[in-house]
């Protein structure tokens, strides 16, 4: 039990955290498009948070690989227990907008630096690992949504962001008593850091796909949260609840993905498994507005199955290309890319109403995925994969494999 006390913790603590964020997510665009009265406004609210959590990525996995991961995600924590207390006191949009900013500052070492910890701590299995972090994540996600459908019916004020403020502290502080940062080797420790890392990253054709696929991967995620909910408030006369449900099977979805997606691609390698969820999502968000309720939640739904898949395995493959003493740089450079995905996706999408309607978005959205599974695809068919003796043998002599 001791030895798992720091990953009960994280993943403890990332479902408190993502039960609040649970319960506010689903009332912000509403509260956006009542204050502001454009639907096209929803947008920047991915944008603000996606521009500080990934103008932060780069300094948060330099610094954090020579300190530590612990004091950056305790920080995070109590950073976005501040956001709480900003959303409950704000009367414009603008407030609204600079609580997400913060929110995304709280949010960058949570989401980043939890995985690096993990992969260090266990190097042969980190594709299950990271998966069951990210599943905590979005299970919280998920019971929030759920909680905050009731929530809805009984509280006509702002009371849901104080509760946020407060599981945010208390995921903070447990943190600060019961997680302990990973062991290394005083050779990793003082490793030479910089960003020619990163840059390293898009040497060869496969990783530059990859990091395209994880820019796509963001755009998604920030248009499912954010878009999709104005399209169905907008355009198909849902109510809350709709709303409500439509977020809890989002987060149901991106949890049972990336739990049945970490341990096969342990198994079967990181390629297939990006390949399968590119194709999912792809097919999915191309029709999914040809439909109407419950079939087009339902469409939805396996569009995130897709996205699951797709992240939980992508993060694991990037992770492996780079030795312990750059894990942090390396979620870093993940979570960069997914933030300017995030940040420029609903922005484009919204902006694409002026001109076009969110159908035309879709679609588009849905064929750059589809050009994601076809390269992906090629490279998949065209590179060859390692044994799993090979894998293992490289894991016991502290090396990444190589093309996993």
């Amino acid at each position: 039990m001791v030895r798992y006390k720091s990953v009960i913790t994280i993943n403890f603590s990332a479902f408190l955290l993502m039960l609040g964020v649970g319960m506010i997510v689903a009332l912000l665009p509403k509260r956006i498009i009542n204050l502001s009265g454009s639907v096209a406004s929803v947008g920047y609210l991915a944008s603000a948070y996606a521009v500080s959590n990934m103008l932060l990525q780069f300094p948060i996995g330099y610094f954090s690989d020579r300190f530590g991961f612990k004091s950056f995600i305790a920080g995070g924590y109590f950073f976005c227990s501040l956001t709480g207390l900003l959303y409950f006191f704000a009367e414009t949009p603008n407030l609204i907008f600079w609580g997400r900013m913060l929110q995304g500052v709280g949010e960058a070492p949570i989401w980043a630096l939890a995985p690096a910890l993990l992969s260090i701590q266990y190097p042969a299995e980190k594709g299950k690992f990271m998966g069951i972090y990210n599943a905590s994540l979005h299970c919280g996600l998920t019971v929030g949504s759920l909680m905050g459908i009731l929530i809805y019916r009984t509280w006509q004020g702002n009371e849901a962001f104080l509760l946020f403020a407060g599981v945010s502290f208390l995921g903070g502080l447990l943190i600060a008593l019961f997680v302990e940062n990973p062991f290394r080797e005083p050779n990793e420790t003082k490793a030479n850091i910089n960003f020619r890392a990163f840059i390293s990253l898009a040497d060869n054709l496969i990783n530059r796909t990859v990091l395209a696929g994880i820019v796509l991967y963001g755009a998604g995620y920030g248009i499912f949260i954010t878009i999709i909910p104005a399209f169905l408030i907008s355009e198909r006369n849902s109510d809350q609840t709709t709303v409500g449900v439509f977020f809890s099977l989002f987060y149901i979805a991106l949890s049972l993905s990336q739990l049945v997606a970490g341990p096969f691609s342990d198994r079967k390698g990181r390629k297939p498994a990006m390949v399968y969820g590119t194709m999912v999502a792809a097919l999915a968000i191309a029709t999914f507005f040809m439909l109407n309720q419950p079939w087009l939640n339902g469409l939805l739904t396996i569009a995130s199955l897709g996205l699951g898949v797709f992240c939980v395995s992508s993060m694991a493959f990037l992770n492996e290309r780079v030795p312990n003493a750059l894990k942090g740089a390396v979620s870093g450079a993940f979570y960069f890319s997914w933030g300017a995905g995030y940040f420029f996706g609903p922005l484009i999408l919204g902006k694409l109403t002026h001109y076009a309607n969110l159908q035309t978005g879709f679609s588009i959205l849905g064929g750059l995925f589809m050009l994601e599974f076809l390269a992906l695809a090629i490279i998949v068919k065209s590179t060859p994969m390692p044994s799993k003796l090979r894998t293992i043998e490289c894991l016991n002599k502290n090396i990444e494999p190589p093309n996993k």
